[in-house]
């Protein structure tokens, strides 16, 4: 049986015993579609046992060689390659390219499947490694800030006041609104609350004690932190990473310069200065919220309220909120700065480790307010 495809040919001769496949003509690309269905149709008319006879076969390149691996099986085809004295030279060393790059290839294999409780294992460990490799890092930062602050102390003429004042003005004065704001709607609703459940005792008057507490003790501080970590940390770590990517920071080194003196300390001092100011703008706005639901509400007028408060609150209260104050400025700083650093040089780089900054930071104030309420607890302060 012979079929024709153009230049190229392949039979089954059976006039011989055994029968004979014979391939001759060209095996080339522009004959390919034809030669394929011709190797389809000589498919299972042949054994492994059959002679091949290629001394007719003419050009050859790599998508005839292909059809002929299909045809005849690679490792086959590596030894007609290696016998076929008849073929050109190039032919041959084609054929036997082909064969060994047919030897070389495997299938990728898949995978095995994990099961699910060892997949959550697996993450859970990979998230513990992280987060233990994110805190050496914040560690070791904030060790190298400390030492530019002491370098820094010894050469007061390196200090750049111009910066730390513009900081001062971005972190605390441009957010003085909102924190005023936010902490007077806050304060308002616990009082508010506080008020509803204490009726019911009769109690209606330790209202005051409950925004004042709250306030002075936790909330102010804790509310302005959270905001100055989502605002502050965040434009951080994009003003830092913008620069990272756009090589301006090893611009800053060639100079000659510090990174850390010229871009995290100023930073840093503004914070230590903008977040406790502004916490005691939330105290206050916070007790005033209070206050006029107290007027509002429960007819407990101003003075009523002043009074209450000046002879049931004690500076002590203040002091507590107001000192965990400078921690959360520092560490919010230090995360800020540092998830800038860690940017590489593409904008959704800049995304993540500013989104990555927001997150780290509320989780470390959050965690750092409730060591500071047990240890305050425990000290009876």
């Amino acid at each position: 049986m012979t079929i024709s495809a153009g230049a190229g040919q392949a039979h089954l001769d059976t006039s011989t015993q055994p029968a004979r496949l014979r391939i001759a003509g060209d095996w080339t690309l522009p004959h390919y579609a034809r030669l394929r269905q011709l190797a389809r149709q000589l498919t299972g008319r042949y054994d492994h046992n059959t002679p091949i006879d290629l001394d007719q076969l003419g050009a050859i390149d790599t998508a005839g060689a292909s059809l002929l691996v299909e045809l005849l099986g690679a490792e086959r085809l590596g030894r007609l390659a290696d016998t076929a004295v008849h073929l050109p030279g190039s032919s041959r060393a084609l054929l036997q390219t082909v064969y060994c790059s047919m030897q070389d290839f495997c299938e990728p294999l898949k995978e095995p499947e994990l099961n699910v409780g060892i997949q959550l294992l697996s993450r859970i460990g990979t998230a513990v490694s992280t987060v233990w490799q994110d805190t050496l890092q914040l560690l070791g930062f904030v060790g190298l800030i400390l030492e530019t602050l002491a370098r820094g102390l010894l050469r007061p003429k390196r200090w750049r006041v111009t910066a730390v004042v513009a900081h001062i003005e971005q972190t605390g004065l441009d957010a003085a609104p909102i924190v005023a704001l936010l902490t007077f709607l806050v304060g308002a609703v616990v009082a508010f609350l506080g008020a509803t459940i204490l009726s019911n005792f009769g109690a209606s008057i330790y209202t005051v004690n409950l925004v004042a507490f709250s306030f002075l003790r936790e909330f102010g501080v804790l509310l302005t932190a959270i905001l100055m970590a989502g605002r502050t940390a965040s434009a951080f770590t994009a003003q830092i990473g913008s620069m990272k990517a756009n090589e301006e920071i090893d611009a800053i080194r060639t100079l000659g310069l510090d990174p850390m003196e010229l871009l995290v300390v100023p930073r840093v001092l503004a914070l230590l200065v903008a977040l406790p100011a502004l916490t005691f703008l939330a105290m206050l706005c916070g007790i005033i919220g209070g206050g006029v639901v107290c007027a509002l509400s429960l007819g407990i007028s101003p003075a009523m309220f002043l009074s209450k408060l000046q002879a049931d609150i004690s500076v002590q209260h203040f002091l507590v909120g107001l000192v965990k104050a400078p921690v959360f400025a520092f560490i919010i700083a230090a995360i800020g700065c540092l998830e800038g650093f860690k940017v590489s040089g593409s904008a959704e780089s800049v995304g993540a480790h500013t989104t990555s900054s927001v997150v780290q930071s509320i989780f470390v104030v959050i965690v750092l307010d409730a060591v500071a309420a047990l240890f305050f607890m425990e000290m009876r302060w």
